[in-house]
């Protein structure tokens, strides 16, 4: 730059001789104004050039950006996918298994009507106040009136009634998994005599009825169990005599096995 000052001044030296002094300063003044448009030009070209440098580092930056979003963005989908095969495999697994469990379900529904059936048919001799058959939660109920097994306040199982346990206990031995739960019922009257309260009345007489089961007809003991509600499961208001006589039962409740149905739904 300095160079060309030089020149533009020897060139002003060299027009003194020939241009007035008005041209000259004029000529020398505006060679001043473009000299100095020039150094502004040259400034502003650096600047420029300074920029150019930043917004190519700047796009190069954005392009690594943009290549490691584009490989976040394939690993994601990746994984996603893998997710959702796990997920329909999950899916696939637990509609199987609820498949199941509606046919086991299924099929114990069909075990218990079928029992029911076989039991009615046994036990088609005695009279309906006598007992009664019925399914109830998933489970048979035996419910046989104290009419047909006991006298009042006894323990003792009449004849009559043994030839129904009897027809219960064939049954029973044809069907093995089949588990067998004995309840005795009473009504509300307080007792007095052998029994201390209608509880041990209750048990007793559950009691007597699984020795049958059990000594007299060889039904499996480990299949079956002895328990007394006493008062405290009516079926009937005890306010009547025939309410109370409803009341004064005893049941035996059939149950499948559901270890299988039990092992699958813990899966």
């Amino acid at each position: 730059m300095k160079k060309n000052s030089f020149v533009v001044i020897a060139l002003a030296i060299g027009l003194c001789s020939c241009v007035p002094k008005k041209k000259l300063t004029s000529a020398v003044s505006r060679i001043k104004i473009l000299e100095s448009d020039s150094i502004n030009m040259h400034t502003q070209l650096n600047d420029c050039s300074s920029k150019l440098s930043d917004c190519n580092l700047t796009v190069s930056g954005l392009q690594q950006e943009k290549q490691s979003a584009q490989k976040d963005l394939q690993d994601l989908s990746a994984s996603t996918q893998a997710t959702i095969s796990s997920s329909q495999m999950t899916i696939a697994e637990q509609a199987k298994r609820l498949k199941d469990l509606q046919a086991m379900s299924q099929a114990q529904k069909e075990v218990m009507n079928k029992l029911k059936k076989t039991v009615a048919d046994a036990l088609v001799n005695f009279k309906p106040d006598e007992l009664s058959v019925a399914i109830k939660d998933g489970k048979l109920y035996v419910s046989l009136q104290e009419k047909l097994l006991f006298k009042s306040g006894s323990d003792v199982v009449d004849p009559k009634g043994k030839e129904a346990l009897q027809s219960v206990a064939s049954i029973l031995n044809n069907n093995p998994d089949i588990n067998v739960l004995i309840e005795g019922h009473t009504d509300s009257i307080p007792i007095h005599g052998k029994f201390d309260d209608n509880w041990a009345l209750s048990v007793a007489r559950a009691t007597s009825i699984v020795r049958i089961l059990t000594n007299d007809y060889q039904v499996d003991a480990h299949r079956v169990t002895a328990s007394g509600r006493g008062e405290f499961y009516p079926v009937s208001a005890n306010s009547s005599t025939d309410g109370r006589a409803r009341n004064r039962r005893t049941e035996i409740i059939l149950s499948p096995n559901l270890n299988e149905l039990f092992k699958l739904i813990n899966q």
